[in-house]
Protein backbone atom coordinates (compact mmCIF):
# COMPACT_ATOMS: atom_id res chain seq x y z
CA UNK A 1 0.00 0.00 0.00
CA UNK A 2 1.36 3.38 -1.35
CA UNK A 3 1.93 5.91 1.20
CA UNK A 4 -0.92 8.40 -0.13
CA UNK A 5 -3.38 5.59 0.45
CA UNK A 6 -2.14 4.86 4.31
CA UNK A 7 -1.86 9.08 4.61
CA UNK A 8 -4.99 10.83 7.25
CA UNK A 9 -7.40 12.32 4.69
CA UNK A 10 -7.69 16.10 5.37
CA UNK A 11 -11.03 17.58 5.04
CA UNK A 12 -10.39 21.06 4.08
CA UNK A 13 -12.73 23.38 5.84
CA UNK A 14 -14.06 20.53 7.51
CA UNK A 15 -16.09 19.60 4.72
CA UNK A 16 -18.55 17.08 5.04
CA UNK A 17 -17.36 16.29 8.58
CA UNK A 18 -19.99 15.52 11.35
CA UNK A 19 -18.69 16.53 14.60
CA UNK A 20 -22.03 16.87 16.93
CA UNK A 21 -25.71 15.44 16.67
CA UNK A 22 -28.37 18.23 17.21
CA UNK A 23 -32.01 18.36 18.03
CA UNK A 24 -32.67 21.58 16.55
CA UNK A 25 -31.78 22.03 12.10
CA UNK A 26 -32.35 19.83 9.40
CA UNK A 27 -31.22 20.73 5.78
CA UNK A 28 -31.36 18.56 3.23
CA UNK A 29 -29.37 20.12 0.70
CA UNK A 30 -29.95 17.79 -2.59
CA UNK A 31 -33.72 18.15 -2.33
CA UNK A 32 -33.65 21.70 -0.57
CA UNK A 33 -35.12 21.31 2.76
CA UNK A 34 -35.37 23.38 5.89
CA UNK A 35 -36.68 22.41 8.93
CA UNK A 36 -36.79 24.21 12.46
CA UNK A 37 -37.29 21.22 14.88
CA UNK A 38 -39.30 19.26 12.70
CA UNK A 39 -41.04 22.17 11.19
CA UNK A 40 -40.60 23.29 7.49
CA UNK A 41 -39.22 27.13 6.91
CA UNK A 42 -41.98 27.08 4.65
CA UNK A 43 -44.86 26.72 7.27
CA UNK A 44 -42.72 29.02 9.42
CA UNK A 45 -42.27 31.68 6.73
CA UNK A 46 -45.75 32.08 5.69
CA UNK A 47 -47.97 31.10 9.03
CA UNK A 48 -45.16 32.18 12.07
CA UNK A 49 -43.26 35.27 13.27
CA UNK A 50 -39.80 35.57 14.83
CA UNK A 51 -40.94 35.79 18.09
CA UNK A 52 -42.81 32.23 17.69
CA UNK A 53 -39.93 31.04 15.50
CA UNK A 54 -37.31 32.42 18.49
CA UNK A 55 -39.05 30.43 21.49
CA UNK A 56 -39.51 27.23 18.92
CA UNK A 57 -35.73 27.40 18.40
CA UNK A 58 -34.77 28.03 22.08
CA UNK A 59 -37.64 25.88 23.70
CA UNK A 60 -38.01 23.00 21.16
CA UNK A 61 -41.59 23.32 20.62
CA UNK A 62 -44.20 26.07 19.40
CA UNK A 63 -45.97 28.15 22.58
CA UNK A 64 -49.26 28.49 23.84
CA UNK A 65 -50.60 31.88 24.13
CA UNK A 66 -50.00 32.00 27.34
CA UNK A 67 -46.21 31.05 26.55
CA UNK A 68 -45.74 33.46 23.43
CA UNK A 69 -47.21 36.44 25.60
CA UNK A 70 -44.52 35.61 28.64
CA UNK A 71 -41.78 34.97 25.62
CA UNK A 72 -42.81 38.55 24.26
CA UNK A 73 -42.67 40.04 27.44
CA UNK A 74 -39.19 39.38 28.13
CA UNK A 75 -38.13 40.25 24.47
CA UNK A 76 -39.66 43.32 25.17
CA UNK A 77 -38.06 43.98 28.81
CA UNK A 78 -34.17 43.68 27.38
CA UNK A 79 -35.07 46.52 25.00
CA UNK A 80 -31.89 48.54 26.65
CA UNK A 81 -28.93 49.25 26.55
CA UNK A 82 -26.32 50.44 29.51
CA UNK A 83 -25.40 54.22 28.68
CA UNK A 84 -21.72 53.19 28.73
CA UNK A 85 -21.94 50.72 25.49
CA UNK A 86 -23.76 53.90 24.12
CA UNK A 87 -20.60 55.82 24.64
CA UNK A 88 -18.50 52.66 23.15
CA UNK A 89 -20.52 52.75 20.43
CA UNK A 90 -20.15 56.65 20.05
CA UNK A 91 -16.28 56.15 20.32
CA UNK A 92 -16.28 54.03 17.37
CA UNK A 93 -18.90 55.29 15.44
CA UNK A 94 -16.94 55.79 12.13
CA UNK A 95 -15.96 52.13 12.20
CA UNK A 96 -18.09 49.37 10.22
CA UNK A 97 -21.43 48.20 11.25
CA UNK A 98 -20.16 44.88 12.06
CA UNK A 99 -16.75 46.10 13.79
CA UNK A 100 -19.28 48.48 15.97
CA UNK A 101 -21.27 45.10 16.41
CA UNK A 102 -18.67 42.94 17.68
CA UNK A 103 -17.51 45.41 20.06
CA UNK A 104 -20.33 46.52 21.83
CA UNK A 105 -21.89 42.61 22.30
CA UNK A 106 -18.88 41.92 23.95
CA UNK A 107 -19.34 44.90 26.04
CA UNK A 108 -22.42 43.70 27.05
CA UNK A 109 -20.61 41.09 29.16
CA UNK A 110 -19.35 43.48 31.43
CA UNK A 111 -22.89 44.79 32.21
CA UNK A 112 -24.71 41.72 32.64
CA UNK A 113 -25.37 40.50 36.09
CA UNK A 114 -25.62 37.14 35.19
CA UNK A 115 -22.11 36.57 32.90
CA UNK A 116 -20.35 34.53 35.37
CA UNK A 117 -22.89 32.33 35.31
CA UNK A 118 -22.63 29.37 32.54
CA UNK A 119 -25.47 27.34 33.65
CA UNK A 120 -28.29 27.00 30.53
CA UNK A 121 -31.13 28.66 32.74
CA UNK A 122 -29.00 31.42 32.74
CA UNK A 123 -27.33 30.64 29.34
CA UNK A 124 -30.98 30.92 28.07
CA UNK A 125 -32.17 34.27 29.74
CA UNK A 126 -28.70 36.00 28.78
CA UNK A 127 -29.12 34.75 24.99
CA UNK A 128 -33.13 36.39 25.11
CA UNK A 129 -31.36 39.78 26.20
CA UNK A 130 -29.02 39.10 23.23
CA UNK A 131 -31.89 39.14 21.19
CA UNK A 132 -33.09 42.30 21.94
CA UNK A 133 -30.04 43.98 22.05
CA UNK A 134 -28.55 43.18 19.09
CA UNK A 135 -31.26 45.45 17.17
CA UNK A 136 -30.75 47.96 19.46
CA UNK A 137 -26.97 47.99 18.98
CA UNK A 138 -27.52 48.04 15.05
CA UNK A 139 -29.96 50.78 15.18
CA UNK A 140 -28.34 52.81 17.89
CA UNK A 141 -25.38 53.01 15.68
CA UNK A 142 -26.99 54.41 12.64
CA UNK A 143 -28.29 56.88 14.67
CA UNK A 144 -25.52 58.18 16.32
CA UNK A 145 -22.93 57.94 13.06
CA UNK A 146 -25.74 60.37 11.71
CA UNK A 147 -25.65 62.79 14.49
CA UNK A 148 -28.67 61.86 15.84
CA UNK A 149 -30.02 60.83 19.36
CA UNK A 150 -30.44 57.15 19.59
CA UNK A 151 -34.52 56.09 19.33
CA UNK A 152 -36.51 54.70 22.18
CA UNK A 153 -38.40 50.60 21.82
CA UNK A 154 -41.73 50.81 21.66
CA UNK A 155 -43.22 48.68 23.63
CA UNK A 156 -46.68 48.30 21.47
CA UNK A 157 -44.74 47.09 18.36
CA UNK A 158 -42.71 43.70 17.94
CA UNK A 159 -39.45 42.68 16.92
CA UNK A 160 -39.07 43.25 13.42
CA UNK A 161 -41.47 46.43 13.25
CA UNK A 162 -39.68 47.99 16.59
CA UNK A 163 -36.08 47.61 15.08
CA UNK A 164 -37.13 49.19 12.03
CA UNK A 165 -39.13 52.02 14.42
CA UNK A 166 -35.31 52.50 16.51
CA UNK A 167 -33.63 52.52 12.73
CA UNK A 168 -35.96 54.81 10.86
CA UNK A 169 -37.77 56.75 13.42
CA UNK A 170 -40.58 56.14 11.45
CA UNK A 171 -43.85 53.63 12.07
CA UNK A 172 -43.40 51.21 9.55
CA UNK A 173 -46.17 49.93 7.21
CA UNK A 174 -48.03 46.29 8.41
CA UNK A 175 -46.40 44.92 4.73
CA UNK A 176 -42.66 46.54 5.73
CA UNK A 177 -42.81 45.16 9.59
CA UNK A 178 -44.24 41.77 7.92
CA UNK A 179 -41.80 41.31 5.31
CA UNK A 180 -38.58 42.11 8.01
CA UNK A 181 -40.53 39.81 9.97
CA UNK A 182 -39.84 36.67 7.25
CA UNK A 183 -36.45 37.90 6.60
CA UNK A 184 -35.91 37.29 10.70
CA UNK A 185 -37.80 33.69 10.61
CA UNK A 186 -35.44 32.69 7.57
CA UNK A 187 -32.45 33.71 8.78
CA UNK A 188 -32.78 32.32 12.49
CA UNK A 189 -30.88 29.57 12.24
CA UNK A 190 -29.16 27.40 9.61
CA UNK A 191 -27.41 24.59 11.51
CA UNK A 192 -23.44 24.42 12.09
CA UNK A 193 -22.11 27.63 9.68
CA UNK A 194 -19.21 29.28 10.11
CA UNK A 195 -20.44 31.97 12.75
CA UNK A 196 -22.54 29.16 14.66
CA UNK A 197 -19.44 26.89 14.77
CA UNK A 198 -17.23 29.39 16.11
CA UNK A 199 -19.46 30.14 18.81
CA UNK A 200 -19.92 26.71 19.04
CA UNK A 201 -16.16 26.52 19.55
CA UNK A 202 -15.60 29.31 22.15
CA UNK A 203 -18.47 27.81 24.31
CA UNK A 204 -16.90 25.03 24.05
CA UNK A 205 -13.89 26.52 26.14
CA UNK A 206 -16.03 26.98 28.95
CA UNK A 207 -16.18 31.00 27.91
CA UNK A 208 -19.93 32.93 28.54
CA UNK A 209 -22.45 33.49 25.87
CA UNK A 210 -20.97 37.02 25.05
CA UNK A 211 -17.66 36.06 24.11
CA UNK A 212 -19.27 32.85 22.14
CA UNK A 213 -21.77 35.56 20.64
CA UNK A 214 -18.64 37.78 19.54
CA UNK A 215 -16.92 35.29 18.12
CA UNK A 216 -19.83 34.62 15.70
CA UNK A 217 -20.10 38.13 14.88
CA UNK A 218 -16.63 38.47 13.71
CA UNK A 219 -16.86 35.23 11.49
CA UNK A 220 -20.27 37.24 10.37
CA UNK A 221 -18.65 39.96 9.19
CA UNK A 222 -16.68 38.39 6.90
CA UNK A 223 -17.77 38.92 3.14
CA UNK A 224 -17.90 35.01 2.36
CA UNK A 225 -20.29 34.34 5.00
CA UNK A 226 -22.70 37.22 4.98
CA UNK A 227 -21.81 39.38 2.30
CA UNK A 228 -23.95 38.01 -0.24
CA UNK A 229 -27.15 40.15 0.10
CA UNK A 230 -24.62 43.25 -0.32
CA UNK A 231 -22.82 42.04 -3.22
CA UNK A 232 -25.88 41.74 -5.05
CA UNK A 233 -27.53 44.89 -4.52
CA UNK A 234 -23.88 45.93 -5.86
CA UNK A 235 -24.53 43.42 -8.79
CA UNK A 236 -28.02 45.27 -9.13
CA UNK A 237 -27.03 48.28 -9.03
CA UNK A 238 -24.32 47.55 -11.80
CA UNK A 239 -26.49 45.94 -14.52
CA UNK A 240 -28.36 49.02 -14.03
CA UNK A 241 -31.41 47.75 -16.49
CA UNK A 242 -33.42 44.32 -16.79
CA UNK A 243 -32.33 44.27 -20.59
CA UNK A 244 -28.65 44.52 -19.69
CA UNK A 245 -28.92 40.81 -17.96
CA UNK A 246 -27.99 38.60 -20.56
CA UNK A 247 -25.16 40.20 -21.31
CA UNK A 248 -23.37 40.71 -18.04
CA UNK A 249 -24.03 37.29 -17.14
CA UNK A 250 -22.35 36.07 -20.88
CA UNK A 251 -19.13 38.19 -19.92
CA UNK A 252 -19.30 36.66 -16.22
CA UNK A 253 -19.39 33.08 -17.23
CA UNK A 254 -16.65 33.56 -20.33
CA UNK A 255 -14.54 34.97 -17.47
CA UNK A 256 -15.36 32.30 -15.08
CA UNK A 257 -16.30 34.51 -12.24
CA UNK A 258 -19.30 33.60 -10.29
CA UNK A 259 -22.65 35.80 -10.07
CA UNK A 260 -23.27 36.78 -6.83
CA UNK A 261 -26.52 35.38 -4.84
CA UNK A 262 -26.21 32.13 -6.72
CA UNK A 263 -24.84 28.75 -4.94
CA UNK A 264 -24.50 27.73 -1.94
CA UNK A 265 -21.88 25.57 0.52
CA UNK A 266 -24.85 23.12 1.35
CA UNK A 267 -27.76 23.76 -0.84
CA UNK A 268 -27.80 21.90 -4.36
CA UNK A 269 -31.33 22.47 -5.00
CA UNK A 270 -32.79 26.01 -4.94
CA UNK A 271 -32.37 27.12 -1.39
CA UNK A 272 -35.84 26.71 0.19
CA UNK A 273 -35.61 29.93 1.86
CA UNK A 274 -34.85 31.75 -1.40
CA UNK A 275 -38.75 31.67 -2.76
CA UNK A 276 -40.65 33.50 0.27
CA UNK A 277 -38.35 36.65 -0.02
CA UNK A 278 -39.11 36.98 -4.00
CA UNK A 279 -42.75 37.64 -3.57
CA UNK A 280 -41.51 39.98 -1.07
CA UNK A 281 -39.13 42.19 -3.61
CA UNK A 282 -41.76 41.67 -6.25
CA UNK A 283 -44.28 43.32 -4.10
CA UNK A 284 -42.42 46.23 -2.82
CA UNK A 285 -40.43 47.24 -6.04
CA UNK A 286 -44.07 47.54 -7.20
CA UNK A 287 -45.18 49.25 -4.23
CA UNK A 288 -41.85 51.67 -4.27
CA UNK A 289 -42.34 52.48 -7.56
CA UNK A 290 -39.04 50.97 -8.86
CA UNK A 291 -40.25 47.48 -10.28
CA UNK A 292 -36.99 47.00 -12.28
CA UNK A 293 -35.07 45.90 -9.50
CA UNK A 294 -37.52 42.69 -9.47
CA UNK A 295 -37.16 42.51 -12.91
CA UNK A 296 -33.39 42.11 -12.42
CA UNK A 297 -33.25 39.47 -10.22
CA UNK A 298 -35.72 37.76 -12.44
CA UNK A 299 -33.99 38.15 -15.62
CA UNK A 300 -30.40 36.87 -13.34
CA UNK A 301 -32.54 33.92 -12.71
CA UNK A 302 -33.77 33.72 -16.40
CA UNK A 303 -30.47 33.32 -17.35
CA UNK A 304 -28.97 30.90 -14.86
CA UNK A 305 -31.25 28.92 -15.30
CA UNK A 306 -28.95 26.15 -17.69
CA UNK A 307 -26.54 26.04 -14.64
CA UNK A 308 -29.47 24.69 -12.04
CA UNK A 309 -28.54 21.36 -12.86
CA UNK A 310 -25.38 22.00 -11.88
CA UNK A 311 -26.30 23.29 -8.02
CA UNK A 312 -25.71 26.43 -8.98
CA UNK A 313 -29.03 27.81 -7.79
CA UNK A 314 -30.60 30.98 -6.39
CA UNK A 315 -29.71 31.32 -2.45
CA UNK A 316 -32.00 33.31 0.12
CA UNK A 317 -29.61 36.51 -0.26
CA UNK A 318 -30.29 36.72 -3.51
CA UNK A 319 -33.34 38.82 -3.03
CA UNK A 320 -32.83 40.05 0.81
CA UNK A 321 -30.49 42.97 -0.69
CA UNK A 322 -32.87 44.48 -3.03
CA UNK A 323 -35.43 44.50 0.03
CA UNK A 324 -33.20 46.47 2.53
CA UNK A 325 -32.35 49.04 -0.12
CA UNK A 326 -35.69 49.59 -0.95
CA UNK A 327 -36.21 50.40 2.73
CA UNK A 328 -33.27 53.20 1.81
CA UNK A 329 -31.27 51.30 4.06
CA UNK A 330 -27.65 51.70 3.83
CA UNK A 331 -25.65 49.06 2.43
CA UNK A 332 -23.36 48.47 5.14
CA UNK A 333 -26.07 47.58 7.25
CA UNK A 334 -27.29 43.95 5.10
CA UNK A 335 -24.59 42.30 7.36
CA UNK A 336 -26.10 43.73 10.51
CA UNK A 337 -29.23 42.74 9.90
CA UNK A 338 -28.23 39.39 9.22
CA UNK A 339 -27.10 38.79 12.73
CA UNK A 340 -30.36 40.55 14.57
CA UNK A 341 -32.14 37.64 12.63
CA UNK A 342 -29.65 34.93 13.99
CA UNK A 343 -29.59 35.13 17.45
CA UNK A 344 -31.95 32.70 18.36
CA UNK A 345 -29.80 30.41 16.14
CA UNK A 346 -26.39 31.22 17.73
CA UNK A 347 -27.93 30.89 20.90
CA UNK A 348 -29.24 27.77 20.26
CA UNK A 349 -25.68 26.49 19.04
CA UNK A 350 -24.49 27.39 22.45
CA UNK A 351 -26.79 25.88 24.77
CA UNK A 352 -26.58 22.50 22.65
CA UNK A 353 -23.13 22.52 22.61
CA UNK A 354 -23.47 23.37 26.79
CA UNK A 355 -25.53 20.82 26.95
CA UNK A 356 -22.59 17.91 25.89
CA UNK A 357 -20.00 19.59 25.99
CA UNK A 358 -16.65 18.91 24.65
CA UNK A 359 -13.74 21.09 23.90
CA UNK A 360 -13.33 21.60 20.16
CA UNK A 361 -10.18 20.53 19.33
CA UNK A 362 -9.63 19.28 15.85
CA UNK A 363 -5.99 18.14 14.07
CA UNK A 364 -4.10 19.10 10.93
CA UNK A 365 -1.67 17.38 8.83
CA UNK A 366 2.08 18.29 9.43
CA UNK A 367 3.62 19.04 6.01
CA UNK A 368 6.69 20.97 7.03
CA UNK A 369 10.25 20.13 6.90
CA UNK A 370 11.61 16.60 8.21
CA UNK A 371 13.58 17.27 11.48
CA UNK A 372 16.61 18.91 11.17
CA UNK A 373 19.36 20.28 13.75
CA UNK A 374 19.53 23.69 15.31
CA UNK A 375 21.95 26.07 13.47
CA UNK A 376 23.39 28.54 16.01
CA UNK A 377 23.09 32.20 14.59
CA UNK A 378 26.98 32.83 13.66
CA UNK A 379 27.32 29.80 11.60
CA UNK A 380 24.16 30.41 9.32
CA UNK A 381 24.42 31.15 5.71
Amino acid sequence: MSESETAPKVHRGLKDVIFERSDCTFIDGKAGELRYRGYSIHDLAQNSTFEETGYLLLHGKLPTKAELAQFDAELKAARRLPPPVLDIIAAVKTAHPMDVLRTAVSALAAFDPEAGDNSREATLRKGVRLTSQVPMIVAAHERIRNGKTPVAPDAGLGHAANFLWMLKEESPSADAAKLLDTDFVLHAEHGSNASSFAARVVIGTQANIHAAMTAAVAALSGPAHGGAAEDVLGMAQEIGEPANVAAYVKRKREAKEAITGFGHRVYRAEDPRARHMREGVKRLSKEMGEPKWYEILEALVKAMAPYARHGVNVNVDFYSGVIYYLHAIPKDLFVPIFAVGRVPGWTVQVLEQLDNNILIRPLTLYAGPAPRDYVPIDRRA
